[in-house]
């Protein structure tokens, strides 16, 4: 099914079938580089993490990942494969859900140093600025050498920068 923006409203899911779980490993294999994610020095594998779907029209249009840590829910990942009709938006929002039920009292996430995009989404719903790792992207390519060394705009990838919004 074509993905569009129709006005079919988007519904937000939790991943309970084979054939979500296989959607989310390949958009993994796909946009993250592999089956692993590697934030904040921790490696991540699909199956260690909670996630939602985002579905419109019986089409999949977007995906968050994450984990509730200790005093923190870490956004993993997030992909809107359909812009401007609100995807990453609601897939945020159902992640902040999730870290609220969990009792946790704050959502981190990060991102590359190429991605001013992401940066500007974040802020512009209550995310702030909260460290610079200078280096760790180079670290975690140690780990993960599908990291590429270029990113968004021919930007050089070399630094994480951790984003947080607290409630």
């Amino acid at each position: 099914m074509e993905l569009s923006r129709t006005h079919h409203p988007i519904q937000v899911i939790r991943p309970q079938r084979e054939a979500d779980r296989r959607w989310l490993l390949d958009l993994w294999n796909r946009e993250w580089g592999g089956e692993t994610m590697v934030s904040r020095g921790r490696v991540y594998r699909l199956e260690d993490v909670e996630a939602v779907i985002a579905v419109q029209g019986g089409a999949y249009v977007g995906a968050a990942t994450f984990v509730v840590l200790d005093e923190e829910c870490e956004l993993l990942s997030l992909n809107s494969l359909v812009e401007g009709i609100g995807v990453g938006t609601r897939l945020l929002q159902a992640v902040e859900d999730a870290a609220q039920q969990a009792g946790v009292p704050r959502v981190t996430l990060i991102t590359s140093n190429d991605n001013l995009k992401a940066m500007r989404f974040y802020q512009r719903r209550g995310y702030r600025f909260h460290a610079v790792h200078v280096g760790a992207i180079d670290e975690a390519r140690k780990r993960k050498p599908s990291i590429p060394r270029l990113g968004l705009d021919g930007i050089p990838l070399h630094d994480e920068i951790e984003m947080r919004k607290v409630w």
